[in-house]
């Protein structure tokens, strides 16, 4: 390969399927140099006899590709190959620890159309990879040094189909709501995206007492994300009132998302659906050290909120891997993204979207109230982003005047409850700003003269 030394990305590795790095060859590498760092983290397997890998998928065409290619690779090295089919990103987490695996591998790109698709891995405890696993797992596919490893005939891993996984989820699932408490009197409209939510969630409700509107649940290999779930959540609020329904609940193609709409076709975003959690377990006092773990993109009005009822927010950097990592860290069991990942520690160990439905159902039967009632418990600041294309990323110092806009800026909106971000974009040559604070007109102001001064000096 002559591609950079580097293929894992935020979250995985992900890119066009069939091109480098997401090809048959690329896979079946990444799976012999998994399979031996697994293998050599612990030399006792979890379970009995071989080491074991988990593998979930999406409903990706190109799933079927890469399942194959990272399990050859793995059964090479002497590792054993649990197949699991299409099941959420969290759901491959979790049954990766029901199974007693060494690791659990998922294929997909997310919210990411079909014609993408990645390869994400679990450690054994459901968590998402540590930065020198990556590593090492990434220099054993560059070197070539896993190469000379080549286990004999009758030391080769065999593969099996675990047929009770979907089974396993759903039970873990339906355990985050109280026992006792139903879904019934409840209709819901659920959006599946056509992804890998589109048996398990469902069920869930459906188990739990729901009268459930099911869409977008038919995938053929194509349609994930199509117009619908997370990413086009349109066609569910449509839904929501045409039905009259009491709520609306979207996921993105592997459902470690959630978008919800109220009952008046409202969409509640993951800001909202944070508050509604936060403020809550605030009440309740199961709020880890009374705080809330977001990004640099959620609402300052969401941190404003919980200020004000006692408790506080820490902000991370884009990503929910990032999120999660500031949780453990600190020990913290709530945490999110604006985008609809929301990780509940006290139940799993990633981002669920259909946990974290259940979460803002028990409130909302908990209470008796309305989901518009219950999004009223916090107030957006007013929130205005603009990309500037630029041909060259210069540090922003080097920019004429820029630095003292952003700090005039700053202190205004600061004295507002306010803020500013202003950062490159990680895959594309533009600059984004972000500011928020309660005067609109002064937000429009401060974005013009920055993003002004930035496009006169390096604007394409």
């Amino acid at each position: 390969m002559s591609t950079p030394q580097k293929i894992f990305g935020t979250d995985g590795v992900r890119g066009t399927a069939n091109v480098e790095p997401v090809t048959a060859e690329t896979a079946l590498k990444l799976g012999r140099a998994a399979a031996h760092v697994f293998k050599n983290l612990e030399s006792q397997s979890r379970g009995r006899g071989k080491h074991k890998i988990v593998i979930g998928k999406d409903t990706r065409l190109s799933g079927y590709m890469l399942e194959n290619a990272i399990s050859s690779g793995i059964l090479s090295m002497g590792v054993d190959v649990l197949f699991i089919g299409p099941l959420p990103t969290p759901g491959v987490a979790y049954v990766t620890r029901s199974l007693r695996a060494d690791a659990g591998i998922v294929i997909t790109a997310s919210h990411n159309p079909y014609t993408d698709n990645g390869i994400k891995f679990f450690r054994a405890d459901g968590y998402k990879l540590d930065d020198q696993i990556e590593g090492e797992i990434e220099r054993l596919v560059f070197s070539g040094e896993v190469e000379k490893i080549r286990p004999s005939a009758a030391e080769i891993g065999k593969a099996v189909r675990i047929d009770d996984a979907l089974g396993r989820y759903i039970e873990y699932a339906k355990s985050s709501f109280p026992k006792g408490l139903t879904l019934e009197g409840m209709k819901i409209v659920l959006d599946c995206g056509h992804g890998a939510a589109y048996k398990s969630s469902p069920c869930v409700l459906r188990e739990l007492g729901a009268d459930v509107i099911v869409c977008h649940n038919h995938p053929d290999g194509k349609n994930i994300n199509e117009n619908c779930g997370s990413m086009h959540p349109e066609p569910m609020c449509r839904k929501v009132v045409e039905c009259g329904a009491h709520l609306g609940i979207a996921h993105d193609g592997d459902a470690d998302r959630v978008l919800l709409c109220d009952e008046t076709g409202q969409l509640i975003d993951g800001d909202d659906i944070m508050a509604i959690a936060a403020l809550g377990m605030l009440a309740e006092g199961t709020l880890a050290g009374k705080t809330l773990v977001s990004t640099v993109m959620s609402n300052a009005g969401l941190e404003a909120a919980l200020v004000a009822a006692g408790g506080r927010m820490l902000r991370t950097a884009v990503g929910d891997k990032n999120v999660i990592d500031e949780m453990l860290r600190h020990g913290f069991n709530f945490g999110g993204e604006q985008s609809g990942h929301l990780i509940f520690r006290d139940y799993g160990t990633t981002g669920d979207g259909l946990v974290a439905a259940l979460q803002i159902l028990r409130i909302l039967k908990t209470q008796a109230q309305p989901l518009s009632r219950l999004a009223q418990c916090w107030t957006r600041f007013p929130q205005l982003v603009t990309n500037v294309k630029v041909r060259e990323k210069k540090p922003f110092a080097q920019l004429a005047g820029v630095n003292q806009l952003i700090a005039a800026a700053e202190q205004e909106l600061a004295a507002q409850g306010g803020r500013l971000l202003l950062r490159y974009s990680g895959t594309e040559p533009k600059v984004r700003l972000l500011v928020e604070g309660r005067d609109a007109a002064a937000l429009k102001t401060w974005s013009d003269k920055i993003c002004g001064a930035i496009q006169q000096q390096i604007g394409v």
